[in-house]
C-alpha cells in the first residue's frame, strides 16, 4: 500500500506512484512545518508563493 500526499490547501489527494504529479506538485517550510500544495493551487497563488507568503495570507 502506498502512502498518499495531499494538498494542504484544498485537500486534493495524490498517490505516491504517480510521478507526473509528482513534478508538478509544490513543497514549502513554513515556521519549521513542511507543506504541500497541488499543481491547481500552486498555480493560483504563484505570486504570493514566490513572494515567500505563508500560505495563511493567501
Amino acid at each position: 500500500m502506498t502512502a498518499a500526499t495531499v494538498c494542504d490547501l484544498c485537500g486534493r489527494v495524490r498517490a505516491e506512484d504517480d510521478e507526473l504529479a509528482r513534478l508538478m506538485w509544490t513543497t514549502a517550510v513554513e515556521d519549521g512545518r513542511s507543506r504541500t500544495f497541488c499543481d491547481v493551487c500552486s498555480r493560483r497563488h504563484l505570486r504570493a508563493i514566490e513572494a515567500k507568503l505563508d500560505s495563511e495570507h493567501w
